[in-house]
């Protein structure tokens, strides 16, 4: 059940393919990354080196995957960081293409916009035309909170659009949680907050969730072990995917999932 993965990519650390490749390898998955930026290390450090790959060679790896017959292969998308208006553009007629010729495939959408500390950090053309031309065709989308109020101007997963959007970075009584809707029901997973680094949580979040789903875990389920997973992998002061590769396929503990009548 292949996934064709376009994200960022880090070579030191675990941030967008970096965090999301392993992760569905290691549920045994087989993923096609497609890297939108090649960084040295995340930008929440001092300095860092690389850049954005130009949107014609993102277009020509897709092109290319296109002419292999990817389209009937892959089972689902997976988009994460757009650094431009012009690729989201890209990347929307790719999923386009892909649905007509393949009305199974899933497509998720990691709007991944901003958060809650740094703000928006991304130009606001390229948060608009997330909002505009990818959030529409998703069948699931992996907002943060504050991701899905600048996206919806509300605390609605409904108005975000795909039949299933899960939220993270939920404030909760017990600390933290991330909530998913399904239709007309609400999922809420809560945990305790983890005072450590949570750089590619969100990520490491969406790509869990994606290959339960895709290894067909109903919604309340896919998010227990999603979320569960991330609490332990953060356990050991900061993302420890390689150390704790365990937890990704058996977490431990295991959060339970309960309905969730709001916000």
């Amino acid at each position: 059940m292949p996934v064709i993965s376009i994200q960022s990519h880090v070579a030191m650390g675990h941030i967008g393919n970096s965090a999301g490749v392993f992760t569905l390898q290691r549920l045994g998955i087989e993923v096609w990354p497609v890297h939108t930026v090649q960084l040295s290390n995340h930008t929440g450090y001092a300095d860092w080196g690389g850049g954005a790959i130009a949107v014609n060679q993102v277009a020509d790896v897709l092109a290319g995957l296109e002419r292999r017959g990817a389209f009937a292969k892959a089972d689902a998308i997976l988009s994460g960081y757009m650094g431009t208006p012009e690729l989201v553009a890209v990347v929307a007629e790719f999923v386009v293409r892909a649905k007509a010729a393949n009305p199974a495939l899933l497509y998720c959408c990691d709007p991944v916009i901003g958060n809650g500390v740094k703000g928006l950090f991304v130009p606001e053309p390229v948060a608009e035309a997330i909002r505009d031309r990818l959030l529409p065709l998703a069948d699931l989308a992996t907002p943060n909170v504050f991701e899905l109020r600048w996206l919806t101007g509300v605390d609605d997963p409904a108005r975000l659009g795909p039949a299933q959007v899960a939220v993270t970075s939920v404030e909760t009584a017990l600390g933290t949680g991330a909530l998913l809707r399904d239709g007309e029901t609400t999922w809420l997973v809560e945990t305790p907050r983890l005072a450590v680094p949570g750089d590619g949580a969100g990520d490491t979040f969406c790509a869990l969730l994606l290959g339960h789903i895709l290894h067909g875990s109903t919604p309340d389920e896919a998010l227990c072990l999603a979320v569960s997973s991330v609490h332990a992998l953060l356990s050991s002061d900061g993302l420890s995917l390689i150390e704790n590769q365990a937890q990704i396929v058996n977490p431990r503990p295991v959060f339970p999932a309960k309905r969730s009548a709001a916000f």
